[in-house]
């Protein structure tokens, strides 16, 4: 039996930082599964090149007719301390009355399994892959396990989810349904270690020294990470002072700085893979979701292309990282009460009913293609596209002068008409209140009350007034921005926010600065993410940033606002705000404070393109 670490360590950190946090903050009951399962199997199950991947099978006790067979495939350990009865199977009791054979399995060169492990393993065309060991299983398990109906379906969360998608490339014939959950799709542009191409620092150092090199807590002398990771300096510095080029994830970091074929393929290349809808899907992400919010969205939206018999179907709730599995009810976000147990709800009318329907032909699709969870209102609501084109008005709210945000345009003509803050490396703005020490905090931050950086120099803000009606959006909110800088290179920060009104009858959401969505932009790569280019000093540029899926209803009586600032640290590491080809190799010397300005003219009105629902919907 051969195990080894990981190539990279790219799937570990989905397991750490993905899995690990939902797992700490989720408090699924405990059950007795000698009741509802007789002593398990324990096998190794061959692959097509002889490797034998360790596979624990769960087969009911008082089975009633054949049963459909549900597979995981995960890389977090099928039976975490070997136990008698994998602890695992406490996350899917909603399938329990049911009745369905279960199976976990490691993966390759994962815990009991043999061979060697390549996380995120890329397909290999005429080779051994997820796919293949997919197939392969699938193929042993009807041959080998009594009284299966003949179907099977398969599902997982964050590099589960991954797997999933792996399913459907060739799928085994026996493969009826899959559930892609929290997956990655595009590492560089949306998914855990990067945005719009700028580098998440913190999520990802911790990654590289947690598997292959020390443990991230020995190199943390300071409490305030925020503090380690300034001291740091720059991030030729992480080799130079604590990896010494040991760290494979950290050396990939450094030598594809830009978007090339080892993000799109290599790393989670999950698009180019799916050749059209083979299996019916059903994709999950949560509002709150600091990883993999991006991949299954897009995974839906690319799948959605070729789905011609209603089969892809996507559910978006206010969950963190696989919260809607995790926690037993999921019923708050820090101060924010989402109004009900929302976890169960989406097990008891998603989940269960949905593989049902596919592998045991019980029940009925009666509920919508897309189903999201509106926030503000805190209703579910039902679209049969996503997102919704049919009762959608773009409406502009535009930036104005003395900090007010306005749906009226600027009527100004003077290039003097802008707002400027300096944006200094060397005291960046935090991404959440201090101190800031994984993982505390980190699941839910981007709830936070955003209180804690309103009237820094270096944060602009313009608000509304009170609004005299509900205002609903769904679907992509888009920043128009419109900026100069003094220095050649920068990060753009916008966050839409939902201000609370101040007579709030609940005390603690009095003034609250509700992060409807945010997201950040680095500016290098305004017209490529392939071949980034410098920023010409003071010259205005154009940019366009999505703020990325949201559906939410800001209430009577709250104001809209919008914030603007260029650092996020250290969730992303700092721009020296001079360019270098590879920020990864740049010196202390290449770091300078720059003014930046943000436009709000009538030649360069900066604004937001919000998606006004006038339908709102429909109960799901």
């Amino acid at each position: 039996m051969k195990r080894t670490r990981s190539r990279l360590g790219f799937g570990a950190l989905l397991g750490v930082l993905a899995t690990a946090p939902a797992q700490a903050q989720g408090n699924r009951e405990m059950v007795d599964l000698s009741r509802w399962f007789q002593p398990k199997w324990d096998v190794m199950v061959p692959m097509r090149d002889g490797v034998r991947l360790h596979t624990e099978i769960y087969i009911p006790k008082d089975q009633d007719g054949p049963l459909p067979i549900m597979l995981e495939r995960t890389p977090y350990y099928a039976n975490p301390g070997e136990a008698e009865m994998s602890p695992r199977l406490r996350w899917y009791t909603e399938f329990f009355d049911e009745g369905y054979i279960f199976v976990l399995q490691d993966l390759r060169g994962r815990y009991l399994s043999e061979g060697e492990h390549i996380t995120l393993r890329p397909n290999v065309p005429g080779g051994v892959d997820e796919s293949t060991d997919f197939h392969d299983t699938i193929e042993w398990l009807i041959r080998n396990v009594p009284d299966h109906n003949g179907r099977v379906g398969t599902w997982g969360i964050s590099y589960g989810g991954f797997l999933a998608t792996r399913a459907m490339v060739d799928p085994h014939p026996a493969l009826k349904a899959v559930s892609p959950q929290a997956t990655c799709a595009e590492m560089f542009i949306g998914d855990d270690f990067h945005h719009n191409g700028a580098f998440r620092l913190s999520y990802s150092f911790v990654a590289a020294a947690a598997f292959e090199a020390e443990p991230y807590m020995e190199y943390w002398d300071r409490w305030d990470t925020y503090d380690w990771f300034l001291d740091l300096g720059p991030l030729s510095n992480v080799n130079a002072r604590h990896f010494h080029g040991v760290s494979p994830t950290w050396n990939a970091f450094v030598e594809h700085p830009s978007r090339d074929a080892f993000w799109d393929t290599e790393i989670c290349g999950v698009i180019p893979f799916l050749q059209g809808l083979t299996v019916p899907a059903m994709h999950v992400t949560g509002w709150y979701d600091t990883e993999d919010f991006y991949g299954p969205i897009m995974v839906y939206r690319h799948l959605e292309r070729d789905d011609r018999n209603n089969e892809n179907f996507l559910v978006l709730g206010p969950w963190t990282h696989g919260g809607w599995t995790f926690d037993q009810r999921a019923d708050s976000i820090l101060a924010i009460d989402l109004g009900g147990a929302t976890a169960p709800y989406f097990r008891e009318n998603f989940h269960a009913p949905w593989f049902a329907y596919w592998l045991k032909d019980k029940g009925t699709l009666d509920f919508p293609e897309a189903t999201a969870f509106q926030t503000g209102s805190n209703e579910w609501q039902g679209f049969e596209e996503w997102p919704p084109v049919e009762g959608i008005e773009w409406r502009n709210i535009y930036l104005r002068d003395s900090g007010v945000l306005s749906f009226d345009a600027p009527t100004s003509d003077s290039d003097a008409a802008f707002d400027a803050y300096v944006s200094d490396p060397d005291k960046p703005v935090p991404f959440r209140p201090r101190p800031i020490r994984y993982p505390y905090g980190w699941p839910t931050w981007q709830a936070e009350d955003q209180r804690f950086v309103h009237g820094r120099p270096d944060v602009l803000s313009w608000e509304s007034e009170p609004l005299e009606k509900d205002l609903s959006i769904t679907g992509d909110a888009v920043a128009h921005l419109f900026a100069s800088t003094t220095g050649t290179s920068a990060d753009w920060v916008v966050k839409l926010i939902d201000i609370y009104p101040d007579d709030h009858p609940d005390p603690a959401l009095r003034g609250y600065q509700y992060m409807v969505a945010g997201e950040v932009f680095r500016a290098r790569f305004r017209n490529s993410f392939e071949r980034p280019e410098p920023l010409t000093a003071d010259e205005v540029t154009a940019y366009e940033i999505n703020l990325r899926d949201r559906n939410h209803r800001f209430l009577a009586g709250h104001r809209i606002m919008v914030q603007i600032q260029s650092t996020w640290f250290p969730i992303i590491d700092r721009n020296p705000q001079s360019y270098v080809p590879n920020i990864f190799l740049a010196e202390e010397g290449d770091f300078q404070a720059a003014e930046h300005r943000v436009y709000r003219n009538r030649r360069w009105p900066t604004h937001v393109a919000l998606p006004v629902n006038v339908r709102n919907g429909r109960e799901p």
